[in-house]
């Protein structure tokens, strides 16, 4: 992966990074305790604790994919970096595009999924 590459895939983690903050502080906003006197019916309030438990699975997801984004925002510069860890060879700048926290090329991944 060259310079420019690297950065343009530096610039796209960044600006995941910054969405993701944004979502997972909605997600924290939408996953508040549900006050038991609110006077809503039975129906809403089940709608009400769905809801909650869905945006608490996003929030937790998230969280996980801001974590693993900003390892490889500092992995970045490492000399191995953007090479498949079963192979060794070169992931394609698309997929690391695509999908910045791959750490196997396509064809290793599906080996994997098997």
């Amino acid at each position: 992966m060259d310079a420019h590459q690297k950065e343009t895939l530096t610039h796209h983690i960044q600006q995941t990074i910054a969405k993701l903050k944004q979502d997972i502080d909605a997600y924290k906003a939408l996953t508040q305790p549900i006050a038991p006197d609110d006077s809503i019916g039975r129906l809403t309030r089940m709608e009400a604790i769905n809801s909650k438990s869905i945006n608490e699975a996003a929030l937790r997801k998230s969280r996980n994919k801001l974590s693993r984004l900003e390892r490889i925002l500092r992995d970045i510069g490492n000399p191995d970096f953007g090479l498949c860890q079963r192979c060794e060879e070169p992931i394609p700048f698309a997929r690391l595009m695509a999908m910045p926290e791959s750490d196997l090329c396509v064809a290793c991944a599906e080996k994997h999924q098997l």
